[in-house]
């Protein structure tokens, strides 16, 4: 097909891809504000060898999947539920909570995420709290050269929205609609691939020129005007 069929195709049935793109776009947004908002907070905790020292440095970073590991459990989960006085259970709020160690920066992100955002900063606030405390008294049982501080880095102050992300699904649902609109169309076009529409389409057809076409009658019927002459003789 040439850019002219392409554009005749567009002239012709291009409302069908732009009705399915605005359809979908709609529905996409309708139903972004129906799904209920989910905000994430987060918090991010640095770990700090008590010397720069080759061996205890790479302790600490081998400790600090295991500090992940302590962090994202029941028995942390249920100090944090009674100092903050949440109204869940363990399961929930470790469903709600990720621990994410990194080991090319010694610090490990906690964060959470709730329908609530105050919740969501309650919750990584107080564990990273409950957790330096432990590491305190873990410390507190070190000679001074071989502890491993651990602090919090700043304090989690804001939860932003996390979903739905209304924009973007918007734009994907009008992007899919659109595709799916030119699926259609091009398999309606290809339903009307026998059908001769224009005198390009005879010229192509029987690759013979055209030398004149039967006019077109004010009711826009070329069969009833061929009929009428046919009559006539």
């Amino acid at each position: 097909m040439e850019l002219l069929d392409y554009l005749r195709i567009l002239r012709r049935r291009g409302w069908i891809i732009i009705l399915l793109a605005v359809v979908a776009a709609a529905s996409a947004y309708g139903f972004s504000k129906t799904m209920t908002p989910i905000y994430r907070a987060e918090i991010k905790l640095n770990v700090i060898p008590a010397r720069a020292d080759w061996g205890l440095s790479n302790t600490a970073k081998d400790l600090l999947r295991n500090y992940g590991v302590n962090i994202h459990s029941h028995t942390t989960a249920q100090k944090v539920i009674d100092r903050a006085q949440l109204d869940m259970t363990t399961y929930d709020l470790l469903a709600k909570m990720n621990v994410n160690p990194e080991t090319s920066d010694f610090t490990i992100l906690i964060d959470a995420k709730d329908p609530r955002p105050d919740v969501a900063i309650q919750i990584v606030q107080t564990t990273a709290e409950v957790f330096v405390e432990r590491q305190r008294e873990w410390n507190a049982q070190q000679d001074k050269r071989d502890r491993i501080d651990i602090s919090i880095v700043d304090d989690a102050r804001d939860a932003p929205l996390y979903s739905p992300k209304i924009k973007i699904n918007t734009l994907a649902g009008g992007i899919a609609g659109a595709l799916l609109g030119g699926i259609i169309v091009f398999f309606l076009e290809w339903l009307e691939s026998n059908v001769i529409h224009t005198s390009q389409d005879v010229e192509r057809t029987l690759g013979v020129p055209v030398l004149g076409t039967v006019p077109v009658t004010s009711d826009g019927s070329r069969a009833q005007r061929w009929l009428r002459i046919r009559r006539s003789k």
